[in-house]
Formats: C-alpha cells, structure tokens, sequence
C-alpha cells in the first residue's frame, strides 16, 4: 500500500465508522450500540490472548528448531493489528479485526505477502513461496541493493554505471 494512502484512510475510516455509528445506532439504540461496541471489545481481548499464546509457542518450536519463525511472526503480527483493531471503536475496524482473526484469512494473507518478502537472518537468506519456505546460505558475493520506489526506474541500461556488467 502506498504511503500516499495513508492520510486518506486516517480521514476516511472515521467518517465511515461515524456513518456506521449513525445508521446502526439509529435503528437499535444507543445503549445496544454501546454495548455492541463493548461486546466486540471483549472478545477481541479474549481472541488475541488466546491466538497470541499458540502463536508464542509455535514461534518458540521454531526457533528451538533453527528456523526463522516467518510466517509465526507474520501471523503475529496480523493479530496484533487485528487486536488494536477490535479495541479501536467502531463495527467497520471491528469487522475488519474479527475477519483478520480467522486462519484462512490471515493464511490468505500469507500467502499473497510471502510470493513479495525476502528476510535476511545472519547468513541465510530465506526466500517464501506458497508451498514452502527455502533457505540458502548467504554469498558475500550477492549483490543486495535497498531501493526506495522513487529511485528506481526501468529503461535502458546506463553505460556508464557501476552496476552494469556489460561496462
């Protein structure tokens, strides 16, 4: 997700969780909406503490067994934004919490980010795909350059670079 987008969903998850305030409020109450709202936040406290200890332990079996935890991690990390999601007020991030709770979803998830990540413990290098997690060692000789989008750009290939091998 781009960073421009993130000042439009600061402006635009309110407005939607106000107007969803409104129309559910106006058709049960305020106290049943309140309570709603209450209800979802239990539940999600109760759903990250248990999810979060099966999690700890899957991470801890992994790491005794000498991998990189990386999809225990990422998982984690979805509950986690699921949990603050679930406290956060409102029934569209409630929504949104719940669903990130469900282990298909968040192995949906998974999924579509680990065809995109590449973690670099120490000197392994562990690549992910939707089968299974590969690992090879580190080659000092692998060139790893960090880019940020805006100082990439495709086209011909300048050759007057370092970088080309054909100079």
């Amino acid at each position: 997700m781009p960073f421009a987008l993130i000042p439009f969903l600061l402006l635009a998850i309110p407005i939607v969780e106000i107007a969803a305030f409104i129309v559910i409020g106006g058709q049960i109450g305020i106290g049943w909406t309140l309570l709603m709202v209450l209800v979802t936040a239990i539940i999600g406290t109760i759903l990250l503490r248990n999810q979060g200890l099966q999690l700890i332990e899957q991470i801890r079996r992994e790491t005794d067994a000498g991998r990189v935890p990386a999809k225990a991690l990422g998982e984690a990390a979805m509950l986690l934004v699921a949990g603050i999601l679930l406290l956060t007020p409102g029934f569209v991030t409630d929504g949104i919490g719940l669903l990130l709770f469900a282990p298909p979803v968040r192995a949906a998830i998974w999924r579509f980010l680990a065809a995109r990540i590449t973690v670099q413990a120490g000197q392994t290098q562990f690549r992910f795909n939707q089968e299974h997690e590969t690992s090879r060692p580190f080659d000092e000789g692998d060139k790893v350059v960090d880019l940020d989008p805006d100082d990439f750009q495709s086209g011909p290939a300048n050759p007057d670079s370092p970088w080309n091998k054909n100079g």
